[in-house]
């Protein structure tokens, strides 16, 4: 079977010229061990607010690396220098916009300014690719959701629809961590894993 590959881009000037440590990577590496049943691998990438060295970026890591998934983070805001959703949707060959869609309803629980979030989802050859927020804290509740004080999912998190998504476009059978999130996908696209 394919392992899974991830590409993670963590989008920030000053990270990627070491003014201070970078802390999108290790949010999102540490937020898929926790979530991902299914064994994988990361690629990672610092690189500055710069449209073609991430529009590079995201090539490289489907075009070379084959990532059946790629997760940017920062660089989703309406200032001049975010420019992370305009990167992606140059390379992108079909938006998803659902998933900028409930990733902005999701923090729009917490932050009105969640409205000026330009967060997008597209495939590339056969790669879902989606720009994720810049904070640790904001990673986690757009990829998770939300529960209630009773651990019932109030607010569906995005990462429910991209073990399905990935399967869609051929990709490996991507299983989760239900007490993280739990995968949601058609009965007939269930398989049995035996462990």
């Amino acid at each position: 079977m394919d392992t899974l590959r991830i590409g993670l881009i963590s989008v920030s000037d000053r990270a990627a010229n070491g003014i201070y440590q970078d802390q999108g990577i290790p949010a999102l590496e540490a937020w898929l061990s926790r979530a991902l049943a299914t064994p994988f691998t990361t690629e990672t990438r610092l690189v500055p607010d710069e449209q073609p060295l991430i529009e590079q970026a995201i090539c490289e890591l489907v075009d070379e690396r084959f990532c059946h998934l790629v997760l940017t983070t920062g660089g989703t805001g309406p200032a001049r220098r975010d420019v992370t959703p305009d990167a992606t949707l140059a390379v992108a060959d079909r938006e998803m916009p659902g998933f900028g869609e409930q990733m902005r309803q999701i923090s729009l629980r917490f932050v009105p300014t969640a409205i000026l979030s330009r967060q997008v989802g597209v495939i590339r050859k056969q790669s879902l690719v989606i720009n994720l927020p810049g904070q640790p804290k904001s990673i986690q509740e757009t990829l998770e959701g939300l529960k209630d004080g009773e651990g019932k999912v109030a607010v569906p998190g995005i990462f429910a629809a991209v073990p399905y998504c990935l399967q869609l476009l051929e990709g490996p059978y991507v299983d989760t961590h239900r007490d993280v999130v739990a995968a949601f996908r058609p009965k007939s696209a269930i398989k049995e894993i035996n462990n």
